[in-house]
């Protein structure tokens, strides 16, 4: 990984995260939950939120014994009616780890208002594991930039947490404009095929993520990871990206070792750019929605707990309100 300048203070929150504000936002993740009793207007209700998996006393189901499945469970009648293993799960013994695939590659690092993309991806992966964790369930993250993978096994443990966010803030704060990282093709293919061989089946897996390079591998991969997991995609956007503002003016793009600056105010410039931004948030969204995952859309511009709130629901407690005596109700 590449030596990172010094990071002023002003800079955490917008350009880049650290470890300390990722484990405070333990605090915010109260009230919020991935699970099948989210409100109708969640973004994860309907058909995919009612796979969502809990802790319960019931039967569940009969399913083909998986490697990693405890033998004791193995249903021997029906294994030898249908002349193979199978196993009866029930929602009681149901373990449903969380695994934060995390995006940091040098495409999250941009962003045109409040902040970086990769910063909006670092704090809902954090307000994530201390989700799943006040769940009580285990938290593993997968972390990735363009050239490293970064894997931490689940663990029902703070201490894991602690882990994976010191690990995710400084994989956040290595990135930088001078970076000469070359971008490799496929590194996002990389990151999800490693998750399948981390999540075997009854994860949460959440995939937070810009998916620049995202193709039709992906759409498979992401089917294969959601054939025995619980999946979500979050995807991170740039308001620049969806709407060019009325003046731009000049502005540089960069494609890492080669930049060149444009005239915005040029119908001959803006146009095209354009056409091209709407085209790849286009490609992306159709790609997400064609591989079945449901998918948590944020953007930059916006504090991350707010958007969660709106899009996964609110559980906190409501402060009880105090009626004087003789007031209407």
């Amino acid at each position: 990984m590449a030596n990172a300048p010094s990071i002023h203070p002003d800079t955490i929150g917008t350009v880049y995260v650290d470890a300390a504000s990722l484990m405070r936002l333990d605090q915010s993740a109260e009230g919020l939950v991935f699970d099948p009793w989210l409100p109708r207007a969640s973004m994860l209700a309907g058909r995919h939120a009612s796979r969502m998996r809990g802790r319960g006393l019931n039967f569940e189901e009969i399913r083909g014994y998986l490697r990693g499945d405890d033998v004791r469970h193995i249903d021997w009648k029906a294994s030898q009616r249908m002349n193979k293993p199978l196993v009866r799960v029930y929602t009681e013994e149901r373990d449903r780890p969380a695994l934060f695939v995390v995006d940091q590659r040098m495409s999250m690092f941009f962003g045109s208002q409040n902040a970086m993309k990769s910063v909006v991806a670092a704090e809902l992966a954090a307000l994530g594991a201390w989700i799943a964790l006040r769940g009580e369930d285990r938290v593993g993250a997968l972390l990735f930039n363009d050239e490293t993978l970064l894997p931490f096994r689940a663990l029902r443990s703070p201490g894991r947490v602690k882990e994976i966010l010191a690990a995710l803030a400084g994989m956040n704060q290595a990135l930088h404009a001078q970076s000469k990282v070359s971008a490799k093709a496929g590194q996002l293919n990389k990151a999800l095929e490693y998750a399948l061989r981390i999540a075997a089946h009854d994860y949460l897996v959440c995939i937070v993520s810009d998916f620049t390079g995202a193709d039709a591998r992906t759409r498979q991969l992401l089917r294969q990871l959601s054939t025995h997991n619980d999946v979500v995609a979050a995807l991170v956007l740039d308001p620049l990206f969806q709407h060019l503002p009325a003046h731009a003016g000049r502005m540089v793009l960069t494609g890492g070792q080669l930049q060149a600056e444009f005239n915005f105010d040029t119908r001959s410039v803006r146009q095209p750019i354009e056409t091209w931004f709407s085209d790849q948030e286009t490609q992306v969204t159709e790609l997400l929605k064609g591989s079945g995952v449901p998918t948590l859309r944020l953007d930059t511009r916006q504090p991350v707990t707010e958007q969660l709130r709106r899009m996964l629901g609110d559980r906190r407690p409501r402060p009880a309100t105090l009626h004087r005596p003789g007031d209407a109700r």
